[in-house]
């Protein structure tokens, strides 16, 4: 892969213990130091034009003496965050959070799956997975507002939002919110996973793309007109295959990407999936990450590709015994990079014997995925007793908060298949410190380390930030610019490089003479040099560049 010349859109906020003159300078309207309050509450102002992240090897591609962590999240302790609805309402059965959570104007709302009672009295209902909504004011205490808007057993008393035409089944749903949209009506955009039928009998899943002015209220992209809570085969938009298309929804060079899980065909006891990417038909195990592409959000490809294979997946053998990729890749994307949790389906001979996690991937090209390290586990499942026993499910939710990141899931035990259906799920939420996925350290601390980046354009008033731990009197970062043929630039490089000192989520990276870089017109690399006695104690989680 070809590196990317790396540019976005730009956040700023302090170090943790960096001086008051630097965070006077970076702090953001409305933030506040360490010493005090949060560090933003402007969501609008929590996105770097490039950020260049330790586990990154597009960003970061070349290091020496360095060894990659991955850092799993804790779960939190009031989990779960949304939970299921009490008698005759639509959520008493399930909460399915295979749904989006996004930040508007500093709140937090959230669309997930409600599914009532019908389904355990009919495992094959379709019109008992409803869209509903939630919202909260800190990501933790959720709502469900009365809306008003869908009469269900006789009452508007509930979350649940509106369909047009309805009823329409969605058993998985992807919001993606753009508020530049020149069409008012098309704000708000989901994707989601539904059924096509022939009219004769139910077939297979397909993606529904939808419209809403205000994410409440929202209408089909496609003329047509459900049949029992599923599409007409002659109206769908993707070819007549098996695709689950609502594991993730993003926007990547002018195009929206649906992922979901691709569907197999089963011959003389073989799994195979048709790939619909110029290279035919391969035969792997079970479940893989297929992605459709749409320029508009109405017209989507005939044409798919498989974005991610998990490691052994192209050996043959039967759906749900080995180790697959379930249901898509839930997306954040971070402008240069995507970050996304798919589900690390632990398969099995026997339904009571399946488990999920959530595995994490990375991609830089919006198309196709990979793992920093193959096969981590990004959230493990609960034990037996636990709201999220047995799997887990990977929803879109994914803000920074202070000097939080805060990641949203669902919970969904595969074992129930062996059994008759049971109350489901919940949304539960897990936090990291702020963007602290992976870091890298030195191997060995009496050898030198260093890495060099990927060449990233600068303008004049770019501002270099470092999320680093470990610094200290004899720990530092030394960083110098270098050309795109590596070659040190004086102004910016040995006894000219910038020394970064102490720990924080976004310490300033400051050049003597200041930071201004007016003379350089074309991209550079930074090399970034882990310096010290106590080298080895330094863990770098990322880089930030806005301009």
């Amino acid at each position: 892969m070809q590196e990317p010349n790396l540019t976005r859109r730009g956040w700023l906020t302090s170090c943790a213990s960096g001086t008051a003159a630097a965070a006077s300078v970076l702090l953001p309207r409305g933030a506040h130091s360490a010493d005090g309050a949060e560090l933003l509450d402007d969501p609008r102002s929590t996105s770097p034009e490039v950020t260049l992240f330790s586990f990154d090897n597009v960003s970061i591609p070349f290091s020496h003496n360095l060894r990659l962590s991955m850092w799993p999240p804790e779960k939190h302790a009031a989990n779960p965050v949304v939970r299921r609805g009490g008698p005759g309402t639509p959520d008493e059965m399930g909460v399915q959070f295979y749904g989006s959570v996004v930040r508007v104007d500093g709140r937090f709302r959230m669309w997930y799956v409600a599914v009532d009672r019908e389904l355990e009295r009919d495992g094959g209902c379709v019109r008992c997975w409803r869209p509903a909504y939630a919202e909260s004011e800190d990501g933790v205490h959720w709502i469900k507002p009365e809306l008003g808007l869908v009469e269900y057993h006789g009452s508007r008393h509930n979350n649940l939002v509106l369909m047009d035409p309805a009823p329409l089944g969605v058993v998985c749903l992807k919001v993606l919110v753009e508020p530049d949209d020149p069409d008012p009506a098309r704000r708000h955009k989901m994707s989601a996973h539904t059924w096509w039928t022939d009219g004769k009998a139910r077939g297979r899943a397909t993606l529904a793309p939808l419209f809403s002015p205000d994410g409440l209220r929202w209408r089909l992209a496609i003329s047509g007109k459900p049949v029992k809570g599923m599409l007409p085969v002659e109206d769908i938009v993707l070819p007549r295959h098996h695709f689950e298309a609502a594991g993730g929804l993003h926007k990547w060079n002018g195009m929206y990407y649906a992922s979901g899980q691709g569907g197999p065909e089963v011959r003389n006891g073989v799994v195979t999936f048709s790939r619909g990417d110029g290279h035919g038909v391969v035969d792997c195990s079970g479940r893989e990450l297929l992605m459709h592409r749409s320029p508009d959000f109405i017209h989507w490809s005939r044409t798919a590709h498989v974005g991610f294979l998990r490691e052994g997946q192209h050996r043959s053998f039967p759906r749900g015994q080995g180790e697959e990729a379930h249901e898509g890749v839930s997306v954040w994307n971070r402008g240069n990079v995507l970050l996304g949790l798919y589900g690390l389906w632990h398969g099995a001979r026997q339904d009571k014997d399946v488990s999920l996690d959530l595995g994490f991937l990375v991609s830089n090209d919006g198309a196709h995925f990979r793992e920093p390290i193959p096969e981590w586990t990004f959230l493990r499942r609960g034990e037996d007793g636990a709201w999220d026993q047995g799997g887990l499910l990977q929803g879109q939710g994914f803000e920074n908060v202070g000097e939080q990141t805060l990641i949203w899931y669902g919970a969904w035990d595969p074992r129930e298949s062996s059994t008759a259906y049971q109350p489901r799920g919940g949304v539960g939420l897990a936090t990291l410190p702020r963007d602290r996925f992976g870091s890298l350290s030195p191997r060995y601390s009496e050898r030198e380390a260093e890495l060099i980046t990927a060449p990233v354009q600068l303008t004049d008033t770019a501002t270099i930030l470092a999320n680093v731990a470990g610094l200290g009197t004899h720990a530092t970062l030394r960083v110098e610019l270098l050309d795109q043929r590596e070659q040190p630039l004086p102004r910016y490089a040995g006894d000219n490089a910038a020394v970064v000192r102490e720990s924080g989520f976004a310490c300033p990276v400051l050049w003597k003479g200041g930071g201004h870089f007016a003379e350089l017109r074309e991209p550079v690399r930074m090399r970034v040099i882990f310096d010290g006695q106590h080298r080895q104690q330094i863990a770098l989680y990322a880089l930030y560049v806005h301009r």
